[in-house]
C-alpha cells in the first residue's frame, strides 16, 4: 500500500527542513494549512524563537470579513510581511511545510511578497 497524504507530507517536510534553517537575519517563514485556517510564522532556528506570527484567526483578518480561502491567505501573507518589517526583517527563507506550492500556500507567499518580504 502506498503512502497516505499525511505520510507523504511529513516525508517532504523533513526533506525541506534538512536544507532550510532560519537565522536572525533571514528567519524561516513556516506555513501551516488546515482545512479551514492558515497560519504563518517567522522562526529563528538558531535561538528557537518565533519572531512574528499571523493567522487567519487574527482579529484584524476576521474583522475584515473576507470571503474565500485564497483571499484570506493573501491577507495573512500581507500581515506577516507587515509584522516582519516592523520587527526589522526583510529577507526570509520560505518553508512550505510539505504542502504543494499551489493554491492557498502560493497565495500566502505572494501576499508576503506584497507585504515587503524577499525570498
Amino acid at each position: 500500500m502506498g503512502l497516505t497524504k499525511l505520510d507523504r507530507r511529513n516525508r517532504i517536510r523533513k526533506r525541506i527542513r534538512k536544507i532550510i534553517s532560519g537565522t536572525s537575519t533571514a528567519p524561516r517563514l513556516s506555513v501551516y494549512r488546515s482545512n479551514k485556517e492558515i497560519y504563518a510564522q517567522l522562526i529563528d532556528d538558531q535561538t528557537g524563537k518565533t519572531i512574528a506570527a499571523a493567522s487567519s484567526r487574527d482579529k484584524e483578518i476576521v474583522d475584515a470579513k473576507i470571503t474565500g480561502k485564497i483571499e484570506v491567505s493573501v491577507s495573512v501573507g500581507k500581515r506577516i510581511g507587515a509584522l516582519a518589517t516592523k520587527a526589522g526583517v526583510s529577507e526570509v527563507k520560505f518553508d512550505r511545510g510539505g504542502y504543494l506550492y499551489h493554491g492557498r500556500v502560493k497565495a500566502l507567499a505572494e501576499g508576503a511578497r506584497e507585504g515587503g518580504l524577499k525570498f
